[in-house]
């Protein structure tokens, strides 16, 4: 089975929601000229880290943006994979992911799990506390956000139950972009799977962005790469691939978890 890929990398406007879902809807309109079977959105897509400012523009337990991506889930006939939007709880602020189906439902919510603190996360958000596993197109999925990607035994927890795509939303920082090329192609490669990493581009008060969104097949090999501006990258994948590989080199079969400690 193959599956047509759309990654958008958006220059997230600073803390202005309203701009960012115009942009969203511009984007999605445009790249979906090409017929993607999913569409992926970048980390943090309607604030950017306006960390400060959360609890006067993040979305009350995500109510406007699931409402947002049903109904354009819906208009285009698409899965979206929703970035992820800063969610406003009782008990605080999550950088949470939601994926949407081809008919409006949400399939998935996740909130990323390790908060990165050189870009003070950890004062501003809380942890997330389940697995992102999904399903879309009738493949299992998992959804991981940005630092996520330094922790292989997370990915890890997600390929073993037989996730076949891992998608990645990320806002990367430029001087790391060697680390996300690598990395994402180790992810990649360890787990032999499809990574389609979606980040954005740009800049904020603190901080240039990388871009470079990248969809990777399950040798490691790059399919598709975006630069550092603005753009949308589509391709397709062949999930038979999948197989091919895990069958080539049958590393599930020969794990040895009983040894592994931390």
């Amino acid at each position: 089975m193959s599956l047509k890929m759309a990654c958008i990398q958006l220059d997230i406007a600073f803390g202005n929601p309203e701009e960012n879902k115009k942009q969203v809807c511009a984007e999605i309109e445009k790249v979906m000229l090409q017929k993607p079977d999913i569409i992926v959105l970048p980390e943090l897509w309607s604030t950017g880290y306006d960390l400060t400012r959360l609890d006067a523009i993040a979305d009350e337990h995500g109510s406007d943006t699931k409402a947002f991506i049903s109904e354009l889930s819906r208009l285009y006939n698409v899965n979206i994979v929703a970035g992820s939007i800063a969610k406003k709880t009782e008990t605080g602020v999550t950088n949470t992911m939601y994926v949407v189906n081809r008919h409006g439902e949400i399939v998935s919510e996740y909130s990323k799990l390790h908060l990165f603190k050189l870009m003070d996360e950890h004062l501003y958000l809380q942890p997330g506390k389940t697995e992102g596993l999904f399903t879309l197109e009738n493949t299992l999925c998992a959804g991981v956000i940005c630092y996520d990607i330094r922790f292989p035994e997370w990915l890890r927890v997600h390929t073993t139950k037989g996730a076949e795509i891992v998608f990645v939303v990320a806002e990367w920082p430029l001087p790391r972009l060697n680390h996300w090329r690598v990395l994402l192609q180790a992810r990649a490669i360890e787990n032999q799977c499809y990574v389609i990493a979606c980040n954005r581009s740009g800049k904020d008060p603190n901080n240039i962005f990388a871009g470079h969104s990248m969809m990777i097949d399950p040798w490691g090999e790059i399919i598709s790469e975006a630069d550092e501006n603005p753009c949308s990258i589509v391709a397709q994948i062949d999930l038979d691939k999948v197989k091919q590989v895990r069958n080539q080199i049958p590393i599930f079969a020969d794990r040895r978890p009983e040894r592994y400690t931390s």
